[in-house]
């Protein structure tokens, strides 16, 4: 991992998120762990094209997570897989290696053993989530991430127009149907409706 410390960091990540939180500070050992575990000492500089990183949760933790790694979304480097979990899986492009991380549920009861004196839960596992060990904090697991081609960093693979609506659609995000091709929305319904 970069030589940083872990309160330069949060400091980063809280810059990034724009307060300091329970999530934060998970997030970032949550990285730390993640990276440390791939062995990826440089994700910002040397080692930056080696990792995507999924998140399966869309809260506080993926700003410290985004913060620490380096990986973000318009880089094609940092994956939303909306499952509602604080887990996270790390995978090295280079190696094929992946450590998917989750947080444990029981921390939060934990905490009141490393700060019993505070009240406030929130505050309570900010201060013990700096300094739980690793073990206390997450489960790690060795899993296999097949990656599309089309999924991957880099320029796009394709990019074609909607016979509907006319707009470009990147990325083999298209659709074929009745043999014309057409974006998500126009063929299943999107999130959003135009208003004439």
């Amino acid at each position: 991992m970069s030589n940083k410390t872990f309160e330069q960091l949060l400091e980063e990540s809280v810059r990034l998120h724009g307060h300091l939180c329970p999530g934060q500070v998970l997030g970032v050992r949550l990285a730390m762990l993640g990276l440390k575990e791939l062995g990826i000492e440089d994700p910002k500089g040397k080692d930056r094209k080696r990792l995507i990183v999924f998140v399966e949760i869309d809260r506080c933790a993926t700003d410290a997570i985004q913060s620490v790694t380096g990986c973000s979304l318009g880089k094609r480097s940092l994956r939303w897989v909306d499952y509602g979990k604080m887990a996270v899986t790390f995978l090295d492009l280079e190696t094929g290696k992946a450590k998917r991380i989750v947080a444990k549920e029981e921390a939060r009861e934990l905490s009141k053993r490393y700060f019993p004196e505070i009240e406030n839960k929130y505050k309570r596992q900010l201060e013990a989530y700096k300094v739980m060990p690793d073990s206390e904090l997450f489960e790690i697991q060795d899993v296999h991430v097949k990656v599309n081609k089309a999924d991957l960093p880099g320029r796009p693979g394709r990019r074609v127009q909607c016979s509907i609506c006319g707009e470009w659609v990147q990325d083999f995000r298209d659709v074929e149907k009745d043999g014309k091709i057409l974006c998500r929305p126009c063929a299943q319904g999107g999130y959003y409706e135009p208003i004439s």
